[in-house]
């Protein structure tokens, strides 16, 4: 490899854990690099995976170290040019990964190959999620519910069908409804860190819900929470809600050993819209948290779930 192919892939300007080393790795070095980016940087998501069958874990991990270092390329990085850099390479070196993988040094890709090779994962779905991040650089605010659906399509939707695909559902019926269940929990983390968002100069609340509701947007940074600004976003996790609800069905379409997984993450977003509405949706005086003792109630409940559906089979 040229010094210049060397200097492409170790994505000067990132995040220094995720500088990509010199000597490309063993693949069981990449896996387990996957693993504790993945149990380190999520423990939902961590949680949730433990309960798949052994063989499939790494597939996740892998795919969940690539979106991971992605969002944090486009998040982490406070110079935009220098994130859309970062995020080109990442897609080179994606690209990489499927055409001519033996060159890939970075771990995550290194891992990666063997989940794509094994699984035969569509490369598009990999480069909307990037596509997602780089509208992050320009684009900051949001006007319509529509808008925010079409971000979702490619920030979101795409996990939820790898996960499908990984676990051999290919359909088109079930990826929708997973579409549904990923979009909410987008929306679901827009609403729960509006305040945050704002001070990253991101506003995703719809701007027609903003003038609907005869809110100003100035109330964001300021944390002044009126009635307006709260029918507001309890209209917007009423809807987000609704969809969370449709999309869930998934659950009962899947094989037991995936069930827990995706009832984890419908009842996730749920608790992240209970806790909303708890503090009477005033979301400026801070993040709604998932305590871990409602965690464990979500864990316990999807496992009895799952108790019970065996028993009925």
């Amino acid at each position: 490899m040229s010094d210049t192919s060397v200097a492409q892939h170790t994505l000067l300007g990132a995040p220094t854990e995720y500088l990509t080393p010199l000597e490309r790795t063993s693949l069981a070095e990449a896996q387990a690099w996957c693993r504790d980016l993945a149990s380190s940087h999520y423990e939902n998501f961590h949680v949730a995976t433990f309960f798949l069958p052994r063989k499939v874990r790494p597939h996740f991990e892998s795919v969940y170290a690539y979106c991971r270092v992605a969002d944090d390329l486009g998040d982490e990085v406070a110079d935009p040019s220098v994130a859309m850099r970062l995020l080109d390479e990442w897609g080179s070196m994606l690209d990489e990964c499927y055409d001519t993988p033996e060159r890939s040094m970075h771990p995550v890709f290194v891992a990666l190959h063997q989940t794509l090779r094994q699984c035969e994962l569509p490369r598009q779905m990999f480069h909307d999620l990037l596509h997602a991040f780089r509208m992050d650089q320009v684009k900051t605010e949001y006007n319509t519910w529509e808008e925010l659906l079409e971000y979702s399509h490619y920030s979101a939707n795409p996990v939820g069908r790898l996960v499908l695909w990984i676990c051999g559902y290919r359909d088109e019926a079930r990826a929708l409804l997973s579409d549904k269940v990923c979009t909410a929990l987008q929306l679901a983390n827009f609403w729960q860190d509006v305040v945050e968002d704002a001070e990253r100069g991101r506003r995703y609340l719809p701007a027609e819900s903003i003038a609907a509701f005869g809110v100003d947007e100035g109330q964001i940074l300021g944390r002044v929470f009126t009635p307006e600004f709260a029918a507001m976003v309890e209209d917007l996790v009423v809807r987000t809600r609704a969809m969370l609800q449709e999309g869930s069905a998934i659950t009962w379409q899947v094989d037991r050993e995936l069930q827990v997984t995706l009832d984890l993450f419908s009842k996730g977003g749920g608790a992240i819209l209970d806790g909303i509405a708890a503090q009477n949706f005033d979301v400026l005086r801070g993040r709604p948290v998932v305590s871990k003792t409602k965690k464990l109630s979500l864990l316990a409940a999807a496992l009895v779930g799952r108790m019970r559906v065996g028993k009925a089979r």
